[in-house]
Order: structure tokens, then C-alpha cells, then sequence
């Protein structure tokens, strides 16, 4: 089973996350799991992936214009079907606490609805999530002036998404 995260991040925060996301698929033991900024990451991968995970710091409520840019570029793999029933999850990073969290899951959730994509959150019954998280994704604030990129809850729930993705991925599979 192969899953991708891929992400966009300009202070390290979004990176962050992405890894701990990247660490909750690796301890289930269950996938393989590849990790690209986007600037890496090729789009004619993802037909062989089986679970796309993609995240990026919230701009004003929306995709940043570089992750924007590459899943512009999935136009072919749409008209293809190749994302149909793949497994698909999203996460982001804002600089302030109401700085459009959610506006930014939604609007990273989109794509992947248009892909054919069977999109994942994390339900309120997950620990971590009950009352910390959101229920689109993972979506964290990372105070500008904090030198710590991620905390611990935050850290906890890029790891129980990471966790969600792998575990449905394998009972679709």
C-alpha cells in the first residue's frame, strides 16, 4: 500500500505537520509512505499511489499559489479517471487563530472531490481530535511569533490523520 503526502511550506510549519502526518502512516507498519515538498512531487505518481494526502499554509482562506499551481497540473489524470476511489486527505497551517482554517480544508478538499477521490477526515471520536481538531482534516495555527513550528496536540493530530488514512485505505484496497 502506497500513500503520498505532499505539501507546501514557506516557514517549516506546513513541513512540519507533514511529517508528523508522514510518521502516523509509518508506525501502523501497514504502508509505504513517500513524503515530497511540492516542488518534488511528480503528478504522474499518483496513479500508483493508493492514498493521497496534501496540505499547505492557509492564504487568506485558500490553497497556496504553489500547491495551487501542481494540483492545476491534474487536469489529465481527471479526464483519465486515474484518481477515482483513491483515498485522499488534507491538512494546513495558519499564522493566526482564525486565520481561515476551515475555509482552507474545504477549499483543499475540492480538487479531490473532482477527482473522484473518497475524502477522509478526523471524527470527534479520535482523542486527539475531540477537542482540539476539525473534522475536514488537520488544520493548525502556528503563532508568528512562537519559535516551537509545531506542538505536541499538534504533532498528535498529524499522526492520528496519518493513522485514518492508512487504516480505511486498507479496508478499501
Amino acid at each position: 500500500m502506497n500513500i503520498l503526502v505532499v505539501y507546501d511550506s514557506e516557514g517549516g510549519h506546513t513541513e512540519a505537520l507533514a511529517k508528523a502526518i508522514a510518521l502516523g502512516v509509518e508506525k501502523t507498519e501497514k504502508a509505504t509512505v513517500l513524503i515530497q515538498h511540492v516542488n518534488e512531487a511528480d503528478v504522474r505518481e499518483l496513479p500508483n499511489m493508493d492514498a493521497i494526502i496534501w496540505g499547505c499554509p492557509g492564504h487568506f482562506g485558500s490553497i497556496s499559489a504553489g500547491l495551487k499551481a501542481w494540483i492545476d497540473k491534474l487536469g489529465y489524470l481527471w479526464a483519465k479517471g486515474q484518481l477515482i476511489n483513491k483515498v485522499g486527505a488534507v491538512f494546513c497551517t495558519t499564522a493566526t487563530t482564525h486565520g481561515g482554517l476551515e475555509a482552507t480544508l474545504l477549499n483543499l478538499i475540492t480538487p479531490m472531490l473532482h477527482q473522484g477521490m473518497i475524502i477522509t477526515g478526523l471524527p470527534g471520536n479520535i482523542p486527539e481530535n475531540a477537542l482540539y481538531g476539525s473534522y475536514y482534516g488537520v488544520g493548525i495555527s502556528c503563532p508568528v511569533e512562537s519559535e516551537v513550528l509545531i506542538t505536541e496536540q499538534d504533532k498528535a493530530l498529524g499522526m492520528a490523520l496519518g493513522k485514518r488514512v492508512t487504516e480505511l485505505t486498507k479496508k478499501m484496497i
